[in-house]
């Protein structure tokens, strides 16, 4: 769930995905370049405005060596300003048996993890995310007619659309950063930000 407490009945649920991966990677590597994807769309964070999206780290070692991770984020956008939505990402990391390692590609040798990452990702829409209809002495009544049909094809069709695609946008890129296999027609380009993994089955 977002950040701060929410109505239940104000929040939309728009996209939710995961992505699974277990091998070799570079998990701080990964872990930047999702947060730069973040900067880049323009996703902030609830407390400062800036990109402080973590809301939690939390990291366990066991006797071997290896470290169980588990971190959360919870960055916002308005979309152009919008004084009525609000959209929130929640990204869940957990991370298990990880491990350090080092690799060998094209003769060069770069440090890396080994293990094991799961990532749940959940798009949500706010509405009235400053209170101007639920506070007021009058539209408060109407504050739940207002989204479910004076504007429901603006929240459902034009905001739903522009956020699910952004969300499916973000999968696509977790998932070429792993070299697994996708499903949406996107073309493959190169990323300012190259994904760090390096999966058995493509050695």
């Amino acid at each position: 769930m977002p950040a701060i407490d929410i109505p239940k009945e104000r929040l939309i649920q728009v996209a939710r995905w995961r992505v699974k991966y277990k091998d070799i990677f570079n998990l701080t590597q990964y872990y930047k370049d999702l947060h730069f994807w973040l900067e880049e769309y323009q996703w902030k964070d609830l407390e400062d405005g800036k990109d402080h999206y973590e809301n939690l780290y939390f990291e366990k070692i066991d006797m071997t060596g290896a470290k169980e991770i588990w971190i959360k984020w919870r960055p916002y956008k308005i979309p152009n300003n919008n004084p009525y939505y609000r959209y929130w990402m929640d990204f869940d990391y957990h991370c298990i048996g990880i491990k350090d390692t080092e690799v060998v590609k094209d003769g060069a040798k770069f440090k890396a993890h080994k293990g094991e990452m799961e990532l749940w990702f959940t798009a949500w829409m706010e509405l009235d995310y400053r209170n101007q209809w639920t506070n007021h002495p009058i539209l408060k009544f109407f504050v739940n007619l207002f989204p479910g049909r004076i504007f429901r094809k603006e929240i459902r069709e034009e905001h739903k659309r522009e956020l699910y695609r952004e969300a499916y946008e973000l999968q696509n890129y977790a998932k070429e950063w792993f070299k697994l296999k996708r499903h949406l027609p996107y073309d493959k380009v190169p990323h300012f930000h190259p994904g760090q993994a390096f999966p058995s089955h493509l050695k």
